[in-house]
C-alpha cells in the first residue's frame, strides 16, 4: 500500500512535469485549487488532508482538463515510478 510520502512525491513530480509544459502559474494556480492539497511557492508538495488517492484524482484531472492527452502522454512515465498508486487517466 501506498504510503504518503509516496503521494506527496507523485503529486511534486506531477506538479514539476505540468510546469515544463504550461508554465509555473497556471499549474501552481490548478493545484492550489485541489481541496487537501497544500503546497510551497516553489510546487513542493508540504502536506495533503484527507484521502490521498482523491486528492492526486482530483489534481490529475484538473491538469487533463487543460491539456487533455499531452498530460496523458506526459504523466503516465511518473505513473509508472509509482506501481502502489493506482490513477484515471480518463
Amino acid at each position: 500500500m501506498a504510503q504518503e510520502a509516496d503521494y506527496k512525491n507523485l503529486i511534486t513530480d506531477i506538479i514539476a512535469k505540468q510546469t515544463v509544459i504550461l508554465g509555473p502559474d497556471i499549474v501552481l494556480l490548478k493545484a492550489r485549487n485541489v481541496n487537501g492539497l497544500k503546497l510551497s511557492n516553489d510546487g513542493q508538495v508540504e502536506s495533503i488532508t484527507g484521502d490521498p488517492q482523491a486528492v492526486l484524482q482530483t489534481l490529475v484531472d484538473e491538469y487533463i482538463s487543460l491539456s487533455g492527452q499531452i498530460v496523458k502522454n506526459i504523466l503516465t512515465p511518473v505513473f509508472a515510478k509509482y506501481p502502489d498508486i493506482k490513477v484515471s487517466i480518463k
